[in-house]
């Protein structure tokens, strides 16, 4: 898989990733998904990072984005991945978190933060690897009708200057 910004021609395969995304995975997505709006706002706002695995076919086997903050906090980055179910454990993720987290200091975000369900330890390991602390425990951040509310881990990758000399120039490979 290639790992490159998402661009106008990605529109049809973004919606087509979102559309095969199992539904106990949407769940946790802040944005509905099957809104045309969202998937033009991957597609368009060039303020954030937006990076997809694309296949030799054109499909998406994962997407990752980071949203600046505005004003006081325009340093802070909120950090979305997203991997399809084919895809993980593969170590796409960590490669997209990673890739998106360099382009993200290269754009001036020095604090990337991610939410990620309590539940999902994988994930949480995954982000720990990659340099994040954990900051917070959100209970109750998660809650859809007839199901039980669900807690988020917010992490965050605060880079100081050796960090982002490490993300900025060295290989995937080298990352612990």
């Amino acid at each position: 898989m290639q790992i490159r910004e998402l661009e106008a021609r990605d529109e049809d395969p973004l919606r087509r990733f979102l559309d095969a995304i199992p539904p106990e995975d949407r769940a946790f997505f802040k944005e509905d998904a099957a809104d045309p709006a969202v998937v033009r706002h991957w597609i368009d706002d060039e303020r954030g990072v937006r990076l997809a695995a694309v296949d030799d076919d054109g499909s998406l086997g994962a997407i990752a984005a980071v949203w600046p903050g505005v004003g006081r906090s325009s340093h802070v980055g909120d950090l979305r991945l997203l991997v399809a179910a084919g895809h993980r454990r593969e170590g796409l993720g960590r490669s997209l978190a990673r890739e998106a987290l360099g382009a993200a200091l290269r754009r001036g975000m020095w604090k990337i933060s991610v939410e990620v369900v309590a539940t999902q330890q994988g994930t949480i390991d995954m982000f720990l690897a990659l340099g994040f602390v954990a900051e917070a425990l959100l209970r109750d951040q998660l809650w859809s009708e007839g199901e039980p509310p669900e807690d988020v881990v917010l992490l965050s990758h605060l880079a100081d200057e050796a960090g982002q000399s490490v993300m900025l120039a060295a290989p995937d490979e080298a990352v612990a």
